[in-house]
């Protein structure tokens, strides 16, 4: 009897595993001798000739640290949706560098342009593909959508790097006078900084922001908003208070934001049916 118990565990672990495929390694790009990676989490009957949408996660750390780890259960649940989730690898500005993240923002752009040109074989619709990143990473998400320039010369231009929708997590895209990244960048902050260039042809987005937050204050996220809007672009905005930086990483605001971001991909008509997730409670504005 104790013996069948074990089986059934056994059994019962492994269904739990089912809906989704072990995650998968990819070369988007060699700089110098280094290989970069994205890391793929596609649903369990994904197949090559699917034209699923698809999420790319930028992680986040200031353009100095972090890993693609950092947005692992985002793109593990969203594939159990029926997407496929791609976590970037990029370079991050050398310790005691005090300079731009231009290696970053290169990357970046270079990671969407494979995700785009290799869609056929991931199985991917190119024309459904989402960039999500927090603060640093929220930045290079929507850096690869607005931002002219910086690319890498070995990226072949004619491929678009934009995205078709952003899910931005506290993301620190303003690089102007007295915001984050300012320090950094300097006057050659338009260069950098997304929240600057705010056309018509700016992707559908949604940003989520703690109104305690020590680097963005709710304003900038605010202006952003209202640009948006004034451009005809669809921006949707969750504010949560009493939140600080990075806030989206734990409960009950991990799956506060996963279930906005679900029901976000499902009105542009890329998810069907409500999140999977139960909602917890928590205060938002």
């Amino acid at each position: 009897m104790k013996h069948h118990r074990h089986l059934l565990l056994i059994i019962l672990l492994l269904a739990a595993l089912l809906p989704l495929r072990a995650a998968e390694t990819l070369i988007y790009k060699k700089a110098g001798d280094r290989e970069l990676k994205l890391l793929l989490e596609k649903p369990a009957n994904w197949k090559a000739s699917d034209k699923r949408p698809a999420v790319v996660f930028f992680f986040g750390g200031g353009w100095v640290g972090g890993t693609p780890d950092q947005f692992l259960k985002q793109s593990t649940y969203l594939a159990s949706r029926g997407m496929v989730g791609i976590r970037v690898e990029y370079r991050v500005i050398p310790k005691g560098d005090k300079g731009p993240p231009t290696l970053s923002c290169a990357d970046a752009k270079s990671a969407l342009r494979y995700v785009r040109s290799h869609a056929a074989e991931l199985g991917i619709d190119s024309t459904h593909i989402a960039a999500a990143g927090g603060s640093a990473g929220g930045h290079l998400a929507a850096f690869t959508a607005m931002v002219k320039g910086l690319d890498d010369a070995q990226d072949d231009s004619t491929i678009s790097c934009k995205p078709d929708a952003l899910i931005l997590f506290n993301p620190v895209f303003n690089n102007g006078p007295g915001n984050y990244g300012y320090e950094r960048i300097g006057e050659k902050f338009m260069a950098y900084s997304p929240a600057h260039h705010v056309t018509r042809e700016t992707p559908p987005t949604i940003v989520f922001l703690g109104d305690n937050d020590e680097l963005i204050p709710v304003s900038v996220v605010r202006d952003f908003e209202a640009q948006m809007k004034q451009a005809g672009v669809r921006c949707e905005v969750r504010i949560y208070p009493q939140q600080r930086h990075g806030f989206f990483n734990k409960n009950p605001y991990f799956t506060l934001t996963l279930i906005e971001s679900d029901k976000f991909l499902e009105s542009l008509g890329w998810l069907k049916g409500p999140p999977t997730l139960t909602t917890p409670a928590a205060p938002v504005k």
